[in-house]
């Protein structure tokens, strides 16, 4: 599985997120960041042309090296000002309270411990700090959540870790974020696959 993971997924992934639902999703959410950016599993760095004026200064969590070397390959050739930032989402080396913006994109089902990663947003984010999130998770449809808990277990063994039975909302509420701005539905794409929750989130207190 490590070869599985360490080379196939991050290629798998690369191909996937380049799909037009995907690509429509990010400049609505993505192109409102500002100010010194955090962004958790950047991937090949597919949101990194939806960064606007307002953006000072990109950092990236991402642990695959393969989508690290793209996403910084990427940023150069845009002139971005990338910096990779760690290889964890659950434990950052970033400090307390310096983050302008977090962005997550289709991230927060393959982390293994979600809490703990929204933990260490709130702590590195500013009190009047935004997050940016565009997610897929559990459906409000009961027929296809029953099937979304019925597979999640295969999916997640052949997807690198990914769970389409999580609740984005939930998770982020839990965890000290209330909503700006939230939207939830159906995207373009198999059912069980594409219930999305998008918007805006800030800390609590």
């Amino acid at each position: 599985m490590g070869i599985y993971n360490d080379f196939f997924i991050p290629h798998l992934i690369n191909i996937v997120m380049r799909v037009p639902m995907a690509a429509g999703e990010r400049p609505g959410v993505v192109g409102s960041a500002r100010g010194k950016v955090l962004e958790i599993g950047i991937g090949p760095g597919f949101n990194l042309p939806y960064y606007g004026p307002d953006v000072d200064q990109v950092l990236a969590i991402e642990p695959s090296k393969i989508l690290r070397n793209k996403a910084l390959d990427r940023a150069k050739k845009l002139g971005i000002n990338l910096t990779i930032a760690g290889l964890d989402a659950m434990e950052m080396d970033i400090e307390d309270s310096t983050i302008d913006t977090i962005v997550i994109t289709w991230v927060l089902c393959s982390i293994p411990e979600p809490e703990k990663a929204i933990n260490e947003m709130l702590r590195v984010l500013k009190p009047e700090g935004r997050l940016l999130f565009i997610e897929h998770g559990l459906a409000d449809k009961p027929s296809t959540a029953r099937w979304q808990n019925r597979l999640n277990r295969p999916w997640r063994c052949c997807a690198g870790g990914c769970n389409i039975n999580r609740k984005p909302d939930n998770l982020l509420a839990k965890g000290g974020f209330i909503f700006e701005k939230i939207e939830k539905g159906f995207a373009d794409g198999p059912s069980i696959l594409s219930f999305e929750y998008k918007g805006v989130a800030r800390p609590s207190k």
